[in-house]
């Protein structure tokens, strides 16, 4: 192929992993714009998703879209009720601190990893898509699962817009991320706000790695490389930024995508490594973070 084929293939490529990877990213932006926590242990809530939905596939045996849609639904439930008892039993009595979240969720992530290594195995299971077609372009054919991603992506994230910016439910979140001890003044629970943002952040983790695992395979390790993305994407956005977070996972995905495409993954790690290093020191706030007094 020459150049041109080769290019589209890496947008279409970017595209799909931009959107997964703004699903993923928005997770780890919403609990540390409202929480102020960092939690490490957000790509294992991403693996936990594929594992759930290859459980879901075994269940239904032959009917792949029947076992997605349940995946779908019974993924966010499961993880984010792990999500949630991990916020009541570990981060709540820390009264989510800062630094001590930080080591408390690098347990997490490791407890986690263990238990899946040790119900789910080490071995890669793949999952069957639901829907089965390919774009045919002249120069070569293209999974038409990946489109379905990207619009499914693309919808959840409008919904998430809707409830932070029209409800009633953006509006305590945003009073709480504020100030916390206002808002509870006024009636606001704010550790069950606390609980219900570190399980949506976790569900939204695991709505993404139900969307990927048909393009990837399920994988007790799987939750690595989301996580260093999304880390990447925060920074480079500006950690509590929601704004900042969409644009940096468009930018980081189409990046990678491209540049995986032409050269190597590897290669595409390094420079959006590469890149935080310099958001860090010549705007520590990001892109479009607030500048702290």
């Amino acid at each position: 192929m020459s150049l041109g084929p080769h290019l589209l293939l890496a947008l279409l490529e970017g595209t799909v992993q931009a959107f997964v990877l703004a699903l993923t990213a928005l997770g780890l932006s919403l609990v540390f714009g409202v929480m102020r926590v960092v939690n490490v242990a957000h790509g294992t809530f991403f693996m936990l998703g594929a594992v759930v939905a290859w459980f879901c596939a075994n269940l239904v045996g032959d009917h792949p879209t029947l076992g997605f849609l349940l995946a779908l639904a019974l993924s966010p439930i499961v993880v984010g009720s792990i999500a949630a008892l991990c916020d009541v039993l570990v981060l709540r009595p820390l009264k989510h601190d800062p630094e001590a979240t930080i080591v408390a969720t690098i347990g997490l992530l490791y407890i986690l990893e263990q238990g899946t290594l040790m119900t789910f195995g080490p071995d890669a299971r793949p999952v069957e898509p639901p829907i089965q077609f390919r774009l045919l372009f002249p120069w070569f054919g293209y999974a038409g699962y990946k489109l379905v991603v990207v619009g499914a992506s693309a919808l959840l994230l409008l919904l998430v817009w809707v409830a932070l910016k029209k409800m009633r439910i953006g509006l305590v979140m945003r009073a709480t991320q504020f100030d916390s001890e206002t808002a509870q003044n006024f009636g606001v629970p704010v550790e069950r706000v606390y609980t219900g943002v570190f399980a949506l952040g976790a569900m939204l983790a695991a709505i993404a790695g139900v969307l990927v695992v048909p393009v990837q395979q399920a994988h007790y390790l799987m939750g690595q490389d989301p996580l260093l993305l999304s880390f990447i994407v925060v920074i480079i956005g500006g950690l509590g930024s929601l704004r900042g977070t969409l644009a940096a996972a468009f930018v980081i995905g189409l990046s990678d995508g491209v540049i995986s495409v032409f050269f190597s993954p590897t290669l595409a790690k390094i420079l959006a490594t590469l890149a935080v290093a310099l958001v860090l020191v010549f705007r520590p706030q990001g892109l479009f973070g607030a500048r702290q007094a």
